[in-house]
């Protein structure tokens, strides 16, 4: 039985970057040379980034997408990596249209290619928009292994390509995602390899993206599973890894067995038919633990916030630090994503802001050593206030919009990017002032229910104290009742239902498209749900003007739910 030494590159693109992106597959297949491995596999899309959206209609950048491909090959060649086979996504586009392809590069030649089968058109994908699909299963034939080649959704349905597979008898398939991150979606996929392994009848290994792109978070969580369902190797999740192994499967049969009546027709490539050795031992396959749902989300709100960052060149972030829990848990965020240096948190105390609010937002600051100031805004408000006749809500909001206005001035002056501090819970009944609190580039809490806003802060200070640290998040910030001080004794029980009863009716009314009267028939109290939706259904308008923010859920705010602002119909 012939023996494979795979390597899974799980690595972060950035979209855009071909230059960027060919010089990491360089310098990554350059590391699994150097383990010895026989073949190395990246993303989908690696060259390009995922997903391109709308550049997929520009020549220009379908262009420099192939010719990129052709330009990593010969550069691999020419520095003594050619021998090694490299499979890489990549942007195409034929006759037929454009295409999400695979490239297979060996010996300075692009010498076998790949068009994804099945395109997701459902949540955030559009791949019906963009792309046309494939109808070869494209076979290559290595150290006298016959391996299928596949992408990301072509995984996540029956039949097609894998069955396909089954057909061909080959020993290995590979399938390169761009898979974006939900919570506890590590355990679906798993199970969903294992189908697939089982349909194929070969072993299968999953390689997937890591890092974030615009709302998207992509986790990794590579593996290798074998037509038994039995797990071989597992990546961490929320970090760059080349996991390399060897493999025993089994030899390629001397003539590729024909496949009559297939959904795709099959296309065998011959790169090496002559059994591999290696002269060094591969590691032992590792299984990355898995981590609680707490650690899951915050590794992900942490890389999601790192990487909008860094990848759109900002210096740093700053934060209004009211001492309340929302943009406590933000600063947390940022502080772990940046480090403290790289994070202003201003507290901006008006004359309804309570002490302990104040004393909060401080004791956070000595927590955490992120630079810190405060910037009182009554004055500013009383200056408007005597030029206005304004009352009640309006003054409200006015405290709000004049903290917008100071925020937006420092990154103006300072250059770093405000991050604005709403909680799911609030973005879904518009419980916040447009222009004021909503102001910002990217809310990390997007989609972090405000319940869920809780349960992170104690998991970071326990995290805190388990590894023998300061705690970040002062204690008062966690259990004093929320509120947005912007009238005397205000709180959000005034406005809102409870934030425990609120959340689980915005969860099956935004994530699971329930109707009213599904509602009430799961418990919910009439006047409570009625009063809920109306809030949810006005509340459009803010949220089609909301900050981007790191999706963690089935059904976050802006790709995966796109509804009319201008809508009669009500539930």
């Amino acid at each position: 039985m012939p023996r494979l030494r795979l390597a899974l590159a799980q690595i972060d693109p950035t979209v855009g970057d071909l230059t960027g992106n060919s010089s990491l597959v360089h310098g990554w297949t350059s590391k699994a040379a150097g383990a010895g491995a026989h073949v190395v596999a990246f993303p989908e899309m690696m060259l390009t980034g995922y997903p391109v959206e709308d550049l997929v209609f520009r020549r220009s950048f379908v262009a420099a997408s192939k010719r990129a491909v052709d330009e990593l090959a010969a550069q691999l060649a020419s520095d003594g990596l050619g021998d090694t086979v490299v499979i890489v996504g990549y942007l195409d586009a034929d006759e037929v249209g454009p295409r999400n392809a695979l490239a297979v590069l060996h010996r300075g030649t692009q010498v076998a290619t790949y068009f994804k089968h099945h395109l997701p058109n459902y949540g955030v994908f559009d791949e019906d928009r963009y792309f046309e699909p494939g109808d070869t299963l494209t076979v290559i034939r290595v150290g006298g292994v016959d391996i299928a080649l596949t992408i990301c959704e072509d995984l996540w349905q029956e039949g097609g390509p894998f069955a396909v597979a089954a057909l061909a008898q080959v020993g290995l398939v590979v399938n390169i995602n761009g898979s974006p991150y939900e919570l506890n979606k590590d355990d679906t996929r798993l199970a969903l390899v294992a189908r697939r392994a089982a349909e194929a009848r070969s072993t299968v290994a999953y390689v997937n993206t890591v890092g974030a792109q615009d709302e998207l978070v992509f986790d990794g969580d590579s593996m290798v599973v074998r037509p038994d369902g039995s797990l071989i190797a597992r990546a961490q999740q929320f970090a760059e890894q080349l996991m390399v192994l060897d493999l025993d499967l089994p030899a390629a049969a001397p003539v590729p067995p024909v496949v009559a009546g297939a959904e795709l027709r099959v296309v065998n490539v011959l790169i090496s038919d002559s059994v591999v050795d290696s002269d060094q031992p591969a590691p032992a396959p590792e299984i990355a633990a898995r981590v609680t749902d707490e650690a899951e989300i915050w590794q992900a709100l942490v890389l999601g916030l790192r990487d909008y960052v860094r990848k759109n060149g900002f210096r740093g972030v700053a934060i209004a630090l009211s001492g309340g829990i929302d943009s406590a848990v933000v600063t947390a965020i940022a502080c772990d994503a940046l480090g403290p240096a790289n994070v202003v948190a201003v507290s901006l105390p008006s004359g309804h802001s309570s002490q302990h609010s104040k004393d909060d937002a401080e004791d956070m600051a000595r927590r955490t050593g992120l630079d810190y100031r405060v910037e009182p805004i009554q004055p500013m408000v009383d200056s408007f206030l005597a030029n206005m006749a304004l009352s009640g809500l309006a003054v409200e909001n006015l405290q709000a919009r004049v903290r917008g206005v100071i925020m937006m001035a420092i990154s103006n002056q300072e250059g770093p990017l405000v991050l604005t501090t709403g909680n799911k819970s609030e973005l879904a009944v518009g419980y916040s002032t447009l222009y004021g609190d909503s102001v910002g580039a990217f809310n990390p809490l997007k989609d972090v229910p405000k319940t869920l806003v809780w349960k992170l802060a104690r998991w970071r200070n326990e995290e805190a104290e388990r590894r023998g640290d300061v705690p970040p998040i002062p204690e008062r910030s966690i259990t004093k009742p929320p509120s947005a001080e912007l009238r005397p004794g205000q709180l959000d029980a005034d406005s809102l239902p409870d934030y425990e009863v609120l959340d689980a009716i915005l969860a099956g009314y935004v994530d699971g498209d329930l109707g009213r009267d599904d509602l009430v028939a799961a418990g919910h109290d009439p006047a409570v749900v009625d009063r809920t939706l109306r809030m949810v259904d006005l509340a459009e308008y803010k949220r089609r003007q909301s900050a981007p923010g790191t999706k963690i859920s089935i059904k976050a705010f802006g790709r995966d739910r796109r509804l009319p602002i201008t809508n009669r119909f009500s539930n």
